[in-house]
């Protein structure tokens, strides 16, 4: 036990000296978290600009044009009287909408022809053209009412009859989960996970690949030839440091107001089983790949696309098969569905038993390998030693 605790006080310094994975643990979560939150701070997209274009010019079309530059959502870019060549500007000015009023409106209204209003949406971005499809919706939705409402109660039909009429029954919309659209609320969760397991698997890669490099696991090996005796003293420091780093993840939950719950059990247990996970995976590869360069750039290959893959923005019922093989046996996708079972539903933890299960059995296997690898190389270095001594 003297040893070990000896060996685990060189670990920590060894730790602490080695700059690329103070910056990697300490500064990356940090940085982006704070950038992450501060882009989505808001919310919501607002002022996108518009574009009216006004050939009827009546008292009507303006009191559209006055109800779009009222919307929080909206903003005016220009009114123009004619068509022109919109889309010449379209490039350099990126109007999230063209809003056509045909010459004539306001009288064929008021002949009951029913005019035709024009919105062509930019869908180059979804998240803008969602929003604004909504907005103006709602704008020309509720002049669309009220003139349909004065128009029956210029015929003598009394205020409450003529709301009736003009909508014969009501439609509510309960939007539970995130109910005012909150941006950060959906985001937030999904890239502090991606960077702390991209954190934990790229800090985790240098621990071994480094020891083989600069010759300290002879050190080690002298030691102790039990591979799990090295596993254990070089996962330590870092379930400290990982506790650290998500305590602090966690507080900018507080310190921004996000709306979602994390400091309870269930959270914990998820974030704890994950950790483990990303751990025992970034050890793997430092194990196999003795060669901290190789073995980074291997768990980056696997850590880049984990977000796409992970469900969380867009369904893993609707990739392909083998995709959503690759997507289940990354951490990140189970510990993402859990999270939002817990956090965003407000489900307990029998619900998230997939995912820790998935979560453990990522764990197994990696001990295992490792432990097995780590053995081989443990006996192959005494090997060599008991040859060098002869």
């Amino acid at each position: 036990m003297k040893k070990f605790i000896q060996l685990l006080n060189t670990e920590w310094r060894r730790i602490f000296s080695n700059n690329v994975v103070m910056m990697i643990f300490f500064g990356a979560p940090l940085l982006y978290g704070i950038i992450t939150i501060n882009m989505y701070k808001a919310g919501k997209v607002t002022k996108m600009e518009i574009v009216v274009i006004d050939e009827d010019n009546t008292p009507t079309s303006g009191k559209i044009i006055d109800a779009l530059n009222e919307n929080e959502n909206l903003s005016i870019a220009k009114v123009q009287f004619s068509a022109g060549d919109i889309a010449r500007e379209m490039p350099s000015k990126e109007y999230v909408a063209v809003i056509s009023l045909p010459q004539g409106f306001e009288a064929d209204i008021m002949q009951k022809r029913y005019p035709e209003v024009m919105v062509d949406i930019s869908t180059a971005n979804l998240v803008t053209a969602n929003f604004a499809t909504r907005a103006i919706q709602t704008v020309l939705g509720t002049i669309n009412a009220g003139i349909e409402i004065e128009a029956l109660k210029k015929t003598g039909v009394p205020t409450f009859a003529a709301a009736q009429r003009f909508e014969p029954f009501k439609v509510n919309y309960n939007r539970f989960y995130n109910p005012a659209g909150n941006y950060m609320n959906l985001m937030i969760p999904g890239i502090l996970g991606t960077v702390m397991q991209q954190v934990i698997m790229l800090g985790l890669a240098l621990v071994f690949a480094r020891d083989f490099e600069d010759g300290y696991f002879g050190k080690l090996v002298k030691a102790s030839s039990n591979s799990l005796y090295h596993i254990v003293l070089k996962i330590l420091p870092f379930v400290i440091m990982t506790t650290f780093m998500w305590l602090v993840v966690g507080l900018f939950y507080v310190v921004y107001d996000i709306d979602i719950p994390v400091f309870t059990p269930g959270v914990a247990l998820l974030v704890s089983v994950f950790s483990l996970a990303c751990i025992l995976l970034g050890m793997l590869f430092s194990v196999a790949v003795p060669n901290q360069l190789k073995a980074t750039e291997l768990l980056m290959v696997i850590a880049t696309p984990s977000f796409l893959l992970s469900g969380y923005t867009w369904p893993l019922q609707s990739m392909p098969g083998w995709i959503r093989a690759i997507a289940e046996s990354l951490p990140l996708t189970h510990f993402l569905a859990g999270f939002r079972k817990l956090s965003v539903y407000g489900g307990e933890i029998s619900d998230i038993y997939p995912q820790l299960a998935a979560l453990s059995i990522t764990c197994v296997v990696c001990l295992a390998a490792m432990a097995i690898i780590l053995q081989l190389k443990i006996r192959s270095f005494r090997g060599k030693l008991s040859v060098a001594k002869a």
